[in-house]
């Protein structure tokens, strides 16, 4: 069954300042949803609009066509992972995945260098290392769907390819929002693209498209 997500009506500002006013996304279950966008344009403001931490002036975020308020209480609709690393340092491998019910053994088996780290505490992993159980933990947790800001952010170009890798094969479970100053990497994985102007929305078929509205150089 295929599930939705969408978002729209969204207003926000700061002050005077205007930062979203004209936003419509929508995303489906089995699918990667790119945002892409300049610094500045409230990609992660539309993040967290949309996954209800945020106040809004006006904000409707539906699952199925059904309103939910509050969507971070819902962990089973949706999951944020931010750009900071949000699990505490103290915490050990194994207790990160008992609490979200996950196996630590399948860790492994695409992250072979955590095999023999699961009673290392979260602090004394590389700060590439600890990106990725962050990104781990929310990805593969039951949830029809997961946003995603700046996950490539501090990662190998090695580990980078089996974060896209993961990705790609746990749409077939859920719907993906991801942003990433990394557009390459969002351009290859994406099912749907939509361009952050101007505190608006749009779609975006391809490069020409990030041309046209001054993302990219014109080439």
């Amino acid at each position: 069954m295929t599930h939705t997500l969408t978002a729209d009506s969204i207003q926000l500002e700061f002050g005077l300042r205007p930062i979203l006013s004209d936003i419509y996304i929508q995303c489906r279950t089995g699918r990667i949803t790119g945002l892409l966008g300049r610094n500045g344009q409230g990609k992660t403001c539309l993040m967290r609009a949309i996954y209800g931490d945020l106040a809004c002036s006006s904000r409707s975020v539906r699952f199925d066509d059904t309103a939910v308020l509050q969507p971070y209480t819902r962990p089973d609709l949706v999951r944020y992972l931010p750009q900071f690393n949000f699990i505490p340092g103290s915490l050990t491998l194994k207790r990160v995945f008992n609490d979200f019910n996950l196996e630590l053994r399948e860790l492994g088996d695409i992250f072979p260098e955590f095999r023999p780290s699961c009673a290392s505490r979260i602090r004394d992993l590389s700060g590439g290392e600890r990106r990725l159980i962050n990104i781990y933990v929310i990805t593969r947790s039951p949830s029809q769907f997961v946003l995603l800001d700046e996950p490539f952010s501090h990662l190998s170009p090695l580990q980078i390819e089996k974060v896209k890798a993961l990705l790609t094969v746990e749409r077939q479970n859920k719907g993906i929002l991801i942003t990433d100053h990394l557009y390459q990497d969002i351009l290859e994985i994406s099912d749907k693209l939509y361009m952050l102007l101007d505190g608006r929305t749009q779609l975006a078929k391809g490069t020409e498209d990030l041309e046209s509205s001054g993302y990219l150089p014109r080439r």
